[in-house]
């Protein structure tokens, strides 16, 4: 191809370019404002290289993290959610409201008295945001009667406080239902609530209505099964309890009550086969609440207490002080399973080993005592030592632990002529309860037994010789 009679141009005219012009304008003076924050300090490598900020995560994303924790069984997780929800949403009471009850049901998990009254009362405080926030909520104030009612029955509220909390948790419960007649929750909660007030053929009939309304829900089933196991019927209360399982199959503390009732049938039992075959149904349901904790990764020592205690029940000492001492070793700190280990020694008569296991639960114990009791269990396990062991707090004198003060400790003092350290513990049992006519003959039999051992201890004089008396040789 010829190009010709064609003026070939490589340049262009010149042209004025006032939006070119304009934009380079600009970006000079943004060159130099850069520059100036250069040189003042403003900007630096570092601040430039700094990744990028995450976006903050908003309530709703905590509160569904919340609930995948709470269906999975691990209740402590749902709290730490619910909280940072909170964070966010601090005036939302369907939130406190759900709070509440999570810590309610969480307290079932924890493995003595003082720890779950702590931890009700941060329920009936997180209930009390509920109600304020949301005065109009059914729910609210449903998880507020839930909450009362069970700080009302810990074994560490007196009975004045119970019997004033359990009045305002049937008020709470009362305004649940009137605010929504059909709440399952509130239903339920006021039969529990009918129960603990030992109304015992209303909360019947109410946990009835609230289960057939509600059957979807766990609570209902949990509850009428509680009322079906307070009314001594094992086999009905097992199947409600399965029924609750089947709505929250993560819930630990459901296989303890299946296991609990199973273990009642066999004490009831009339039979060899039925009672080792309820025996054998308890410990598997006590080992499925285990195997949920491991597989969660919680060091729970409830469900390995609740083996143990059945062995006990059986006569087969030696498998229930070695799941007690499973227990310890995953809660070293507890001083309810030093009193239940102490327990299971003395029925396996080892008395000796019982006086200090049982001295962490009564006095306390520092980390010499603990650490030298949990290291000779660790051996045992061919699990290593630790380096020292925890401070063990003494278990409160109520009358739950009453029996491990002069029953169990201060009986082995005395049996074992360590009456000096028996004493103090009788004295404090009989300031307290010694207006108990049975404890108060245990506490004199103990006594008694103190002071044959003194005199036989005690040698007694002989006659010195006298003159007359000496032999002539």
């Amino acid at each position: 191809m010829e190009l010709r009679d064609v003026p070939l141009t490589f340049s262009r005219e010149k042209r004025s370019r006032p939006r070119y012009v304009l934009i380079y304008l600009v970006l000079n003076l943004l060159a130099l404002a850069f520059a100036r924050q250069v040189f003042a300090g403003e900007i630096t490598l570092q601040t430039i290289l700094r990744p990028t900020p995450t976006p903050t995560r908003n309530a709703r994303s905590w509160v569904e993290e919340a609930r995948a924790h709470f269906e999975a069984g691990n209740l402590n997780a749902a709290i730490e959610a619910y909280r940072a929800a909170l964070a966010l949403e601090p005036r939302n009471g369907d939130l406190w409201a759900e709070l509440t009850r999570t810590l309610v049901y969480s307290s079932a998990l924890l493995t003595n008295d003082t720890a779950r009254y702590r931890r009700l009362q941060e329920a009936v405080e997180a209930a009390n945001q509920a109600v304020t926030y949301a005065p109009n909520s059914s729910m609210a104030h449903a998880a507020r009667a839930f909450a009362l009612d069970w700080l009302a029955t810990n074994p560490l509220t007196s009975p004045d406080q119970r019997e004033a909390l359990l009045a305002q948790a049937e008020t709470a419960a009362s305004q649940a239902r009137t605010l929504d007649p059909g709440n399952g929750y509130a239903l339920a909660y006021y039969a529990e609530i009918l129960l603990d007030q030992q109304s015992f053929v209303q909360a019947y009939d109410e946990a009835q209505i609230a289960v057939e309304r509600a059957p979807e829900i766990m609570d209902t089933h949990r509850v009428y099964a509680t009322v079906l196991e307070a009314n001594g019927r094992y086999l009905s209360a097992i199947q409600e309890y399965k029924e609750a399982i089947r709505r929250a199959p993560n819930l630990t503390f459901l296989y303890l009550r299946v296991g609990f009732n199973y273990r009642h049938l066999a004490g009831q039992a009339k039979s060899k086969a039925a009672r080792e075959e309820y025996y054998e149904l308890a410990r598997t349901y006590f080992a499925q609440a285990i195997r949920i904790n491991q597989r969660l990764g919680i060091a729970d020592p409830i469900p390995y207490i609740a083996i143990s205690k059945t062995y006990v029940q059986e006569g087969q000492f030696f498998a229930a002080s070695l799941n007690a001492e499973k227990a310890l070793i995953l809660d070293p700190a507890d001083p309810l399973t030093y009193a239940q280990l102490g327990v299971i020694y003395i029925k396996s008569r080892n008395y000796e080993g019982s006086v200090p296991v049982l001295q962490c639960a009564v006095e306390g114990c520092g980390p010499e005592v603990s650490g030298q009791i949990l290291n000779e269990i660790r051996s045992k396990h061919n699990l290593d030592p630790v380096a020292e062991g925890p401070q063990v707090e003494p278990l409160p004198l109520t009358n739950p632990t009453v029996a491990y003060y002069y029953l169990q400790y201060a009986s082995v003092l005395a049996a074992l002529n360590m009456c000096d350290r028996a004493y103090p513990i009788l004295d404090r049992v009989e300031a307290l309860f010694g207006s108990d006519p049975v404890i108060a003959n245990i506490i004199a039999e103990n006594r008694n037994i103190c002071r044959l051992l003194r005199q036989k201890a005690t040698p007694r004089p002989t006659a010195t010789p006298t003159p007359a008396m000496t032999p002539t040789p």
